[in-house]
């Protein structure tokens, strides 16, 4: 009996670049490696997921992330990883850490805007790198930061600019927005390295950080983290701009893990929240973080239900 049980989970076992997955995506859906800061990008049938790498070793508590990296599907349960297309050292004017990232892909190109610390100018800083490859490599599109520390003064700490998140709305024109503590946002010039006009601020209950902007008919949804521990939380609104209505909770505390950091898309028909938790055990936890997928479903008015954290994780997409 032993032995057919063993027959039978194996057979269910499928072995795509490294990574071993069930039928079902069982969270976390990554296992090679400590991820964490999901973004993902659906483009050509494909799905590209970006995480930043958590390398915490055990005898420290705090993040420590030198790279990002990419991992492709087309199912939502079998992911591929492809060769590290980014780190902090293509950077020449970073110091280090691999914070929170988007690509977002315009004209045929792939646009990267990551956070890290500047090697002059105090503070974190966000960055754009560019590639003509959604797996990249990519190489830095600026040979500078888009945004420092010392461009945003509401508040005093260093590590407001963070988080960044872009949304190319419906006539073409591109939004940033980031930040910590404070939700900060400024348009994009054309050419997508460059600000064009000021930079805003969003007044949201108990932001924290990670900003992300998506679309469901004709509402614009700017979900974040809320407090700390980090629940997710989410407001709606007519347009990117604003102004933006607060509407609640969206995900509760993640397993074993202080932050809360999601990315929201629609693939083949169905509506996925991509986070992460501290549940890859035996040494998970908030600086050694996993990514998960579960559904994400909208009521009637166009409201979001809670999300439910699975341990199954979400079925094969169609």
């Amino acid at each position: 009996m032993r032995r057919n049980f063993l027959q039978k989970l194996l057979s269910g076992l499928i072995l795509v670049g490294g990574l071993t997955n069930l039928a079902n995506a069982q969270n976390p859906v990554i296992t090679n490696k400590y991820t964490a800061d999901p973004a993902a990008l659906v483009y050509n049938d494909t799905v590209y997921l970006y995480a930043g790498h958590d390398e915490c070793p055990t005898e420290r508590n705090f993040y420590e992330m030198h790279e990002w990296l990419v991992y492709t599907s087309t199912d939502m349960v079998n992911w591929q990883e492809h060769p590290i297309p980014l780190k902090v050292t293509d950077f020449s004017w970073a110091k280090d850490d691999a914070w929170a990232a988007q690509v977002i892909e315009k004209d045929g190109k792939f646009y990267w805007y990551i956070t890290t610390t500047h090697n002059s100018i105090p503070g974190k800083a966000i960055g754009v790198a560019v590639s003509d490859s959604p797996v990249g490599p990519f190489k830095d599109a600026l040979g500078k930061a888009l945004i420092t520390n010392d461009m945003t003064t509401d508040t005093p700490i260093s590590w407001d600019d963070i988080d960044p998140t872009v949304w190319i709305d419906d006539n073409g024109q591109a939004y940033l927005y980031w930040g910590n503590t404070k939700c900060y946002w400024a348009k994009l010039k054309e050419n997508m390295i460059e600000l064009d006009g000021p930079i805003h601020t969003v007044d949201l209950p108990h932001y924290t950080e990670a900003p992300w902007i998506h679309k469901h008919g004709d509402n614009y949804y700017l979900s974040y983290a809320y407090q700390f521990p980090e629940k997710t939380a989410y407001a709606m609104s007519k347009s990117i701009e604003g102004p933006w209505e607060y509407k609640g909770i969206l995900n509760e505390l993640a397993g074993n893990c202080n932050t809360n950091h999601q990315a929201i898309i629609d693939y083949k028909g169905k509506t996925y929240f991509i986070y992460h938790n501290g549940g890859m055990q035996p040494h998970g936890h908030s600086f050694r973080r996993s990514v998960c997928i579960d559904e994400l479903f909208y009521n009637p008015d166009g409201t979001i239900k809670r999300i439910v954290m699975t341990s199954e994780g979400v079925q094969a997409a169609e």
